[in-house]
């Protein structure tokens, strides 16, 4: 198992490459939540995310022999993109394997740092079996996601740096996946700072398209044992409450963040977390995928009222359309979108079906314009 003198020792090979990543507080966090909430900004690290302090400290303890024999490793994105870079700074050649259904923008990245990424399985426990195959027929070193002391300790200088940023924390919230992230953090945390309540966040099997960073079925048995020790407390978040913590993130703290870099806030949010005091959570890692982040948006704004899908029938015939339109333009809603449906057996003879979208202010204001518009004689069905 890794000690604090291992976390020590990774802060020194890391000082000067793993950036000293800032803490945020944020007042509209602070107000929902009931508690003091500040954000410790993995997102800003190196490659986007933690995982560059494992794999850098990883690969610094390599021997010659070791360096020679190239690195391999399998990964959902992060830490392929954060071995890829370690690697390259190092002048080590590196094969990383992910599951099929990677997201693109990691994939991508860590095609960029040099690494020879081969996608195969469909998940990340698949992407391990092939690499450790690749492994025994190269000599290569295998520099595993979170089963590993060197990459945990390098991970856990993340509690050191918040042990002295924030003094006062009374609790820290971290994700949790494979369990490297929260294993090195409890690990540094509860030396240094013993008094701070730790507790872990998982993705709920809902989630885990959402939050595929942490899309592991349990912890790896060093870091779950160190898990079982160390943690307080341990609770899921769902895919709604990721949603909603990203757009929130992104709204009111300007901090990009992907579903594994949530999950501290949405639970905080939802109240999951207990105990009274300040919070910290970790933001793990923000190199969310362009068309996940599309989607998350949209279907968050929907489910705060912000948007609002309506269908309603119109007599068919001309000016119709143009009547509905007006009148809810009067009401100073915008429409974003108009479908016209001509075809179904839910349509009345001689009308139009109409589907609208519309800009909205909160849900309240929602509910009213429905109520408005049976007043004017439309029959109305919110469809989201």
């Amino acid at each position: 198992m890794p000690a604090l003198l291992d976390v020590e020792r990774a802060r020194g090979r890391l000082a000067g490459v793993a950036r000293v990543t800032p803490v945020y507080g944020s007042e509209t966090l602070s107000r929902l939540a009931g508690r003091e909430v500040h954000l410790k900004a993995e997102n800003l690290q190196r490659t986007g995310s933690f995982k560059i302090r494992g794999a850098v400290n990883r690969l610094a303890l390599l021997a010659d022999d070791e360096r020679a024999a190239g690195v391999v490793a399998a990964s959902a994105g992060n830490h392929a993109q954060a071995v890829a870079w370690a690697a390259r700074q190092a002048g080590v050649r590196a094969t990383i394997f992910v599951p099929r259904d990677a997201a693109m923008a990691k994939v991508e990245a860590a095609k960029g740092y040099g690494a020879d990424v081969r996608m195969i399985g469909e998940t990340l426990e698949s992407a391990v079996d092939e690499a450790r195959r690749h492994v025994g027929e190269t000599g290569a070193t295998f520099v595993h996601p979170y089963e590993d002391e060197a990459v945990v300790a390098g991970q856990g200088t993340i509690g050191l740096e918040l042990a002295e940023q924030l003094p006062d924390a009374k609790v820290v919230v971290v994700p949790i996946g494979g369990g490297g992230l929260a294993a090195g953090i409890a690990l540094a945390l509860r030396a240094v700072a013993p008094g701070t309540k730790l507790i872990g966040v998982r993705a709920a099997p809902d989630a885990f398209a959402l939050a595929d960073g942490i899309a592991v079925k349990s912890p790896g048995e060093m870091t779950g044992s160190l898990l079982a020790d160390l943690l307080d407390d341990v609770v899921d978040v769902s895919a709604d409450a990721i949603a909603q913590a990203i757009v929130l993130l992104l709204e009111r703290t300007k901090l990009l963040v992907e579903g594994a870099g949530a999950v501290g806030v949405a639970a905080l949010l939802a109240g999951n977390v207990s105990g009274t005091g300040s919070a910290a959570a970790v933001l793990s890692g923000g190199n969310i995928d362009a068309s996940t982040l599309i989607q998350v948006m949209r279907y968050a704004v929907t489910a705060a009222g912000r948007h609002l899908v309506v269908r309603t029938f119109v007599p068919d015939r001309p000016g119709e359309l143009l009547k509905l339109l007006q009148l809810v333009a009067e009401e100073r809603v915008n429409v974003l979108s108009v479908e016209h449906r001509r075809e179904g057996v839910d349509i009345p003879v001689g009308a139009t079906g109409i589907d609208l979208t519309l800009l909205t202010r909160d849900e309240e204001h929602c509910e009213g314009l429905l109520r408005q518009m049976r007043e004017w004689g439309y029959e109305v069905e919110r469809l989201r």
